[in-house]
């Protein structure tokens, strides 16, 4: 086997030295964790990990390779790959790829034999870092200033990059009980999957859609996505959003649940090194129940900026105490910083579906 060197460097000086396991180049992105031990291949193909590259604690990766039917979008779209050790022969009777071949048919830039557990534990004293992998530059000083000149995650829309441009039906042949629209801000399949399975035929808009857009195709809910970026970059989506409430049931996922808190007249506020990974404790603060959840964002919604008139907190986060999920006082609207779609897993709150079909059946009846 041909050994490639690459280097990793971060803003605060930082290199590493390894193996280059994916396309040749160079990608720089905002560099955070996943402690995920399974579903490195839906982890690279969502798109809420735009601008990103992406360490993954667990330190074999790659070793039931790569298929087609475990994709979350239609290509990567994390800008680099850290890994301990890479997996160039996969053993599992799904694979058709390996993982270093399906990083390179995509342009993606990996990493692999670096201390993984330094760069983590170097991630959660300070904070995520800008970052830079290189296959083409090997000069410390020269990533270093690379890794530093590189675009903040604060204040970046990268909604509009990663959004389709047209409608289009999720499955057409779909009758389905409920029509629900969804906002596509970085859509993952498997949200869809379960709208479907919950008896929901869905058309996706993109991002830019008017409200009007929304309304003339008379929905009985509207779903707000996941995706990528920072929330109070998108000026341009709250008003949509608002002048839906009170027409219809709303239902948001992560960057859906954040635009939420934005359009309900709160604010947002960047973590330290976020929550990405497939262990996260959430609190129903309702219910008293703790829901294991999968998670991927780097902002939170401020709970001191929701005028308690409007919305109240619903989940908790247990390690920090951040919001997991608001509501509004009145109108059936929800949203959850979290992903109950998860997959491969946990699915401790897949019942947010059925929540959602429950607030579009009673909004049916009093129509």
């Amino acid at each position: 086997m041909n050994v490639r060197k690459a280097v990793l460097a971060t803003e605060n000086g930082l290199v590493f030295e390894g193996r280059a396991v994916g396309a040749d180049g160079e990608a720089t992105g905002e560099l955070v964790f996943n402690t995920s031990m399974t579903g490195y291949q839906e982890i690279l193909t969502d798109p809420s990990y735009a601008g990103q590259i992406v360490t993954m604690t667990y330190t074999q990766i790659g070793n039931y390779g790569v298929n087609p039917e475990d994709v979350e979008s239609r290509k990567p779209f994390v800008q680099g790959f850290v890994m301990r050790e890479c997996c160039f022969e996969p053993s599992n009777w799904r694979a058709k790829q390996s993982l270093p071949d399906y990083l390179t048919e995509h342009g993606i830039v990996a990493i692999d034999g670096v201390d993984t557990r330094e760069i983590t534990k170097m991630l959660r004293t300070e904070g995520a870092k800008k970052a830079v992998i290189s296959t083409i530059d090997f000069d410390h000083d020269s990533l270093i200033q690379k890794a530093i000149d590189s675009p903040d995650m604060a204040g970046s829309d990268y909604v509009k990059a990663v959004s389709v441009t047209e409608p289009y039906e999720w499955n057409p042949e779909f009758e389905g009980k409920y029509y629900v629209v969804a906002f596509d801000y970085g859509i993952k399949y498997n949200i869809l999957r379960l709208l479907e399975r919950a008896g929901c035929r869905v058309t996706v808009l993109p991002a830019t859609a008017p409200a009007e857009e929304v309304l003339k195709r008379n929905p009985d809910g509207v779903f707000l996505s996941n995706g990528p970026g920072d929330p109070a970059a998108l000026p341009y989506i709250y008003p949509v959003v608002k002048v839906l409430f009170g027409k219809v049931p709303i239902f948001g996922i992560c960057l859906g649940h954040q635009i939420l808190g934005h359009a309900f007249g709160g604010t947002t506020f960047k973590l330290k090194f976020g929550h990405r990974g497939a262990n996260q404790p959430v609190l129903n603060q309702d219910t008293g129940k703790v829901e294991i959840t999968s998670q991927n964002h780097g902002f939170t919604v401020d709970p001191d900026s929701l005028d308690p008139s409007v919305a109240r907190v619903t989940h908790i986060n247990l390690n920090d105490k951040t919001v997991e999920g608001i509501e509004h006082v009145e109108l059936p609207i929800f949203g959850v910083q979290y992903h109950p779609e998860a997959s491969p897993g946990p699915h401790d709150s897949r019942y947010l579906f059925s929540r959602f079909v429950s607030m579009m059946e009673n909004h049916r009846t009093r129509r």
